[in-house]
């Protein structure tokens, strides 16, 4: 039997989860250098978590994250938490 990463999400418990990942927003009233939809696309969520889990699984730094997840600063972003 094939055995899965322990870091790999299951369509199963992405289910789950990912209602409970907070949707990016725009402040109301808030003045913002670039127009809507402009600047670094955001990562895909379940992509972070995946990134997030081999962090917490492995105890690797954040600087040593595989490329295969994408840049460590685009994961561990502070101003935009993954708060379940």
């Amino acid at each position: 039997m094939k055995q899965e990463k322990s870091w790999k999400i299951t369509e199963t418990f992405w289910e789950a989860v990912k209602g409970l990942i907070p949707k990016p927003t725009r402040e109301e009233g808030k003045e913002y250098k670039r127009a809507p939809g402009g600047g670094q696309k955001p990562m895909d969520p379940r992509r972070v978590l995946e990134a997030i889990f081999y962090v917490l699984r492995t105890g690797i730094q954040w600087k040593a994250l595989p490329k295969e997840f994408g840049s460590s600063s685009s994961v561990h972003k502070p101003e935009l938490p993954l708060i379940f």
